[in-house]
């Protein structure tokens, strides 16, 4: 069964034999929420209402803290479904700010280096994004759950992390990146949607679910340095990096680049709009 926004007034059976498929909610995943987070309150209300201490629900494509959109939760059997759903592609709209690195290249951490922008215009982004198109090697980022020699990445990440804010090195070493294997991806499709050459306003992700929204998550506030701003639709295969392709979309600019925001619009047939909010899935399980 699939319980997305056109299901609002629906009251679900108590019993999750009754749906022998199990049940796949689409998600508009918050603001500063991890996946994890959503999976925590939704499995607490599902286990309340099916009366099941142990029932599987988990997801299908996890989503940054900082990144919102489309997040599929399994719930009961559609949990083997999850792999399948993680083959589909994905739509995202990335805002990608130019003139800067972070080492985590979103806004989690802060900034660790500053490139010229001279090279970054409207008109350079819409002649170097046909080339991003098809069959690539892409790096991933060193804060990711990437294994090197059986350790992630984000814990050599924050070795690394910690030698900068501890004066033990001058800036991030995001060469440590290399020691990752590097991963076949598609991009499908590129479209340029918006350029703000002297950057965006501070965008503010107002939510009405603030009691799940994690205040560990660090957010940098970069508005004041008016970096040149794109906001770019990018269609992928599964085990892409939007964060990465950032990157790589500075560097072929002649200067670096991190994620200012990323929304993730579709998952295979799956679309942002017919998501429901965390409070609307909490409200038909608990009913």
């Amino acid at each position: 069964m699939i319980l997305d926004n056109r299901h609002l007034d629906i009251v679900l059976s108590d019993s999750i034999d009754d749906y022998p498929e199990g049940i796949v909610v689409p998600v508009d995943k918050p603001y500063r929420w991890t996946s994890a987070d959503v999976i925590r309150k939704l499995k607490y209300c599902a286990c309340r209402h099916f009366h099941k201490k142990n029932l599987k629900v988990g997801h299908a494509g996890t989503l940054d803290p900082l990144a919102t959109g489309v997040l599929l939760v399994c719930i009961g059997k559609a949990t083997r479904q999850a792999e399948e759903f993680q083959r589909h592609e994905k739509e995202y709209v990335a805002g990608v700010a130019f003139g800067a690195t972070t080492p985590s290249y979103d806004l989690e951490k802060e900034i660790d280096a500053r490139y010229p922008t001279e090279g970054v215009s409207e008109d350079a982004l819409k002649a170097v994004l046909p080339s991003f198109i098809g069959i690539q090697e892409q790096v991933a980022p060193l804060f990711s759950a990437k294994s090197v020699d059986g350790v992630r990445a984000y814990e050599l990440a924050r070795k690394e992390w910690k030698k900068m804010k501890s004066g033990d090195a001058a800036e991030f070493d995001h060469s440590v990146a290399d020691l990752l294997s590097k991963q076949m991806i598609e991009i499908r499709e590129m479209e340029l949607l918006r350029f703000w050459p002297e950057g965006v306003p501070s965008k503010q992700y107002e939510t009405s679910e603030e009691d799940g929204r994690n205040l560990r998550i660090n957010v940098t506030d970069n508005s004041q340095l008016h970096l040149p701003q794109a906001d770019i639709r990018v269609v992928c295969s599964k085990g892409t990096y939007v964060r990465a392709l950032a990157r790589d979309l500075g560097e072929a600019l002649g200067s670096g680049a991190h994620l200012a925001s990323l929304r993730r619009t579709r998952t295979g047939g799956f679309r942002v709009e017919d998501a429901l909010s965390v409070d609307a899935a909490v409200r038909i399980l608990t009913r």
